[in-house]
């Protein structure tokens, strides 16, 4: 029944959509995504790339998810880890992944968020 995963939803703080254009739009590449009216006024700001895509919405009170997090396969891990680093996101490898290559870093509001590459 269920063909395809169409978005993942991402909290964020009240009033940041700046940063979060920041991160995943400037620095991640992802386009900014224009929300229906309707939905506009509750804040929070959406992204695409391609098929990919990343619904932001604000959640008061905030809390970032550490645990539960999407994973973007990308086609040059080293790269990104290098453009995340020079951003002051720290990034951390993980090798458990057979097959793989990938590492975590936290969004500005500190949801966690996995990259991954075909180790082939």
């Amino acid at each position: 029944m269920i063909m395809q995963l169409h978005h993942v939803q991402l909290a964020m703080p009240e009033g940041q959509e700046d940063l979060a254009v920041q991160f995943y739009s400037i620095l991640l590449g992802l386009e900014v995504e224009q929300k229906p009216d309707t939905l506009a006024k509750r804040g929070g700001v959406w992204f695409r790339q391609g098929e990919v895509r990343v619904h932001l919405g604000v959640e008061e009170p905030f809390s970032p998810a550490k645990k539960a997090h999407p994973a973007f396969l990308c086609d040059d891990l080293n790269e990104l880890a290098q453009a995340l680093e020079a951003a002051m996101f720290p990034v951390q490898w993980d090798e458990k992944l057979s097959g793989f290559r990938r590492f975590y870093t936290a969004d500005p509001f500190g949801n966690r968020i996995e990259f991954l590459q075909s180790a082939r």
